[in-house]
């Protein structure tokens, strides 16, 4: 069973939650109290189902795609319902499966008065979460261009929601900025993927990822293809300068939306860029790399900068993450294996440590209902537990060696110094600003004399340590032994250079043989 890749495990992943979500919202009267536990059985459900699908996944064969299903959908315009996960695609569906269960626990006590009305609130809002779970999988595991559109699109409703209905008192403004933003990108994709298809082969498979790599277009058409696909991802990622809706999306929705949005939905934009943006449109991803790149290093600085001066935890968290989704998108376009390896590996290592941190800074406004940090003081004397896990997760955000992303970080920083040493260079001080806005945080917050009316804050309590546990062990297992998560992205990265024509400046097994990337012309990367 483990090995039988004829079993549906993709769809099994997608509908467990769906139907899930459905009986929670199905349940009658007095029922209605218990959505929490349904909705949190049935996400357990999908994390074992998910694990023992990856216990099939072959790992010596993690650049092919496996555990694939394809239906046809709406043959006439060439719409198939393919999935299938590489080793990168699988490594995000599993965090994605991950973080639901504890996103569910984590808002156990949310919205107290959903008591008070039968549990009525507190249903749509975990039903909210499963139905986003399954988009969640189905997108990183879509394997035909319309069908990701439509995934891709699909995920703004329940956030929307998750948003506009449970947020602060700005959830409205929030709400309505993130879905503008979104659709526009959208919108421009859309025009993007029906040209994309016009120059394809067509036919009832038209719209399949592997029919509409090495299309032979014109130079000007797929320029302006690639922009259309990458503005999409790059708002969706969030890049400078399209990143302003995330700070106040994250300030305002509940800590455990602002966790799935940043530690999940925001890395379809820099998957899109992997597995979309590079494989399709080469010659404009070698075009436009220059470019990307100096708005990546701007974006790790800018987010750093502002992260310092922040006054409101949510909003500092935010923009840690447009300064870290920086480092992603350099590794991408740096064009090397390592860079592209941690590139992948930092999109799994970001939600580990960034959702880490939203859970924590959720559990502090839940004790003192406010996010600013002046209001907060001496709270390691008298919270010594979530006190020390908010220090792991701070020093993972960080790149703290010995933690999960330091390892990500240290191979987008060294493989783009293969082929691009002033970026590299400058996005380097964007390590130094992470330690100061981490650092700085930690000491407003923790250190200093306990606040008269902070004495007693009570620690985190054993549903709070079985929310935050499996993040800090999941940070220092890949940290001290980072190879599992590494075998699934190696072979795709190598794929990926091939795909865009670059000859790697450094190959994955530590050779220097060149110090130089070249494209398939013969010109300098």
């Amino acid at each position: 069973m483990l090995n039988d890749q004829s079993f549906p495990w993709l769809t099994t992943l997608i509908v467990v939650p769906l139907l899930g979500a459905g009986l929670v919202w199905a349940l009658p009267g007095a029922a209605r109290r218990h959505a929490r536990t349904v909705a949190v059985a049935v996400s357990l459900l999908t994390l074992v189902l998910a694990v023992v699908a990856a216990l099939g996944f072959d790992t010596a064969a993690s650049a092919t795609h496996q555990l694939e299903e394809q239906v046809s959908w709406i043959p006439a315009f060439g719409v198939s319902y393919a999935l299938g996960v590489d080793g990168v695609g699988l490594a995000l569906v599993l965090l994605s499966v991950l973080l639901v269960p504890l996103v569910l626990l984590a808002a156990w006590r949310e919205h107290p008065d959903a008591v008070a009305t039968g549990g009525e609130r507190i249903r749509h809002y975990v039903a909210l979460v499963l139905v986003l779970e399954a988009f969640m999988v189905a997108v990183f595991a879509a394997r035909d261009v319309f069908l990701f559109y439509v995934l891709f699109e699909a995920m703004l409703i329940p956030v929307y929601f998750m948003i506009g209905a449970f947020g602060g008192l700005q959830r409205r403004y929030a709400a309505v900025k993130f879905l503008l933003f979104s659709l526009a990108g959208g919108l421009i994709m859309l025009a993007g993927v029906i040209a994309l298809y016009l120059h394809g082969p067509g036919g009832p498979e038209g719209f399949l990822v592997e029919n509409l790599v090495g299309l032979d277009l014109p130079v000007t058409t797929e320029r302006l293809l690639f922009l259309a696909f990458f503005l999409a991802f790059a708002i969706k990622a969030p890049m400078w300068p399209v990143h302003t809706w995330l700070p106040d999306a994250a300030e305002q929705a509940p800590a455990g939306t602002s966790v799935l949005l940043v530690g999940v939905l925001d890395k379809v934009g820099t998957f899109g860029m992997l597995t979309l943006c590079l494989p399709l449109f080469p010659e404009a991803s070698r075009w436009a790399a220059p470019v990307i790149i100096v708005l990546a290093v701007v974006s790790i600085l800018y987010g750093a900068l502002l992260a310092i001066g922040q006054e409101d935890l949510m909003r500092l968290i935010a923009y840690t993450s447009v300064s870290h989704f920086g480092f992603i998108v350099l590794g991408i376009f740096a064009f090397s294996s390592v860079s592209i390896q941690g590139a992948s590996l930092y999109m799994v290592n970001h939600g580990l440590s960034t959702g880490a941190l939203f859970l924590l800074a959720g559990f502090l406004v839940a004790r003192r209902g406010t996010a600013r940090i002046a209001d907060y003081g001496g709270l390691q004397k008298v919270t010594p537990v979530l006190a020390g896990t908010f220090l792991v997760a701070g020093l993972s955000a960080l790149s703290l060696p010995g933690l999960s992303t330091f390892v990500s970080e240290f191979l987008v920083l060294v493989g783009t110094f293969t082929t691009n040493k002033p970026a590299a260079i400058v996005a380097t001080l964007g390590v130094v600003l992470a330690a100061l806005y981490v650092l700085l945080t930690y000491q407003k917050v923790f250190t200093g004399p306990v606040r008269d009316d902070l004495a007693t804050t009570p620690d985190l309590s054993t549903r709070e340590k079985w929310v935050v546990g499996p993040l800090i062990a999941a940070m220092l297992v890949l940290g001290f032994y980072p190879a599992p998560a590494l075998d699934l992205v190696r072979a795709p990265a190598d794929v990926t250079l091939e795909q865009v024509g670059v000859t790697d400046a450094a190959p994955a097994h530590g050779s220097a043989d060149a110090t130089t990337s070249t494209t398939d012309d013969g010109s300098d990367q």
